[in-house]
């Protein structure tokens, strides 16, 4: 019998809260977004003061973390000039990020998920998506 993992609304909620708390405890307002397994929108969340380019951001890294299965900082290095996978980022319309800030959820070793955070640095929103996975993990 096959057996799919999927995230719930009520999942997605919990990720959106993790990440919304750090944001929250660092002071910098974000933009969130959860995605299923194949990067589609579950949830979202633009908190009081999130950039208004950060909305499509946040969904994109999302999307690039769960389809791509890793996070979009891995890519970073990689897509440079002269490196293997140069040019990744203008791919599928552009939505494939390598920016920092999405990470797939991984539930017993499968992808169900990503997470895709927006508005502050790099390391910021990567601190916050992060979060989102931590509760998440700690509450399933």
């Amino acid at each position: 019998m096959l057996t799919i993992n999927r995230l719930s609304l009520a999942d997605a909620h919990i990720l959106i809260g993790g990440a919304r708390a750090k944001a929250e405890e660092i002071g910098v307002p974000m933009c969130i977004a959860i995605t299923d397994e194949s990067g589609q929108l579950i949830a979202f969340e633009r908190m009081d003061g999130g950039k208004i380019t950060s909305t499509i951001i946040a969904q994109d890294k999302a999307y690039t973390a769960a389809g791509a299965k890793r996070s979009t900082e891995s890519y970073g290095t990689a897509s440079q000039p002269g490196q293997p996978a140069y040019g990744i980022n203008s791919t599928i319309g552009g939505r494939l990020t390598v920016v920092a800030g999405g990470i797939p959820v991984i539930v017993e070793g499968e992808v169900v998920g990503g997470i895709g955070v927006s508005s502050g640095t790099p390391a910021q929103d990567h601190a916050c998506a992060l979060a989102g996975i931590d509760r998440f993990l700690v509450e399933v």
